[in-house]
């Protein structure tokens, strides 16, 4: 099993440059997924989002379930970058690459994780909005959790 990479950081990201990380020299590749989240403007009512998060229980939550689609699926790579920080509309919250020989694996891999990013890690969000009131901290939604239950 290979061991996925996972990092947590306030810098935006790059993501030709990682999938080419993953995929250098690699001829036994036959597919690869990727997953960028944006962050969106909640029709022009968000300025940004605050993503704060647990150092160091982020990456062990997101090493976790990167390490479990690795076992269950032949996935030869995987890179997952999340961001914390203020995060504008339009700007990359979140990258998920997962690399396999077959394109099935490389989408349910990548799918899992971010099923069980969105539920497990933890981050907060945290709204800054346009009209100059108080932002709210951003509750889990109910079909996020639905989405993680299909992997049941």
């Amino acid at each position: 099993m290979i061991a996925p990479k996972v990092i947590v950081q306030s810098d935006d990201f790059d993501q030709s440059a990682e999938t080419r990380k993953l995929t250098r020299g690699r001829t036994d590749i036959g597919a690869v997924a990727t997953f960028t989240g944006l962050c969106r403007s909640e029709d022009h009512s968000l300025t940004a989002l605050e993503l704060e998060h647990y150092p160091g229980m982020a990456e062990a939550e997101i090493e976790r379930s990167a390490s479990e689609a690795c076992q269950r699926w032949p996935i030869d790579g995987m890179t997952v970058i999340h961001r914390y920080g203020v995060i504008r509309p339009g700007e990359q919250i979140v990258l998920v690459i997962a690399t396999s020989r077959h394109r099935d694996a490389a989408f349910d891999g990548a799918r899992y994780v971010m099923d069980f990013l969105k539920t497990n890690a933890p981050f907060w969000k945290k709204e800054h909005r346009a009209d100059g009131t108080p932002g709210d901290w951003v509750d889990a939604k109910e079909s996020d959790e639905a989405a993680k239950k299909r992997w049941d």
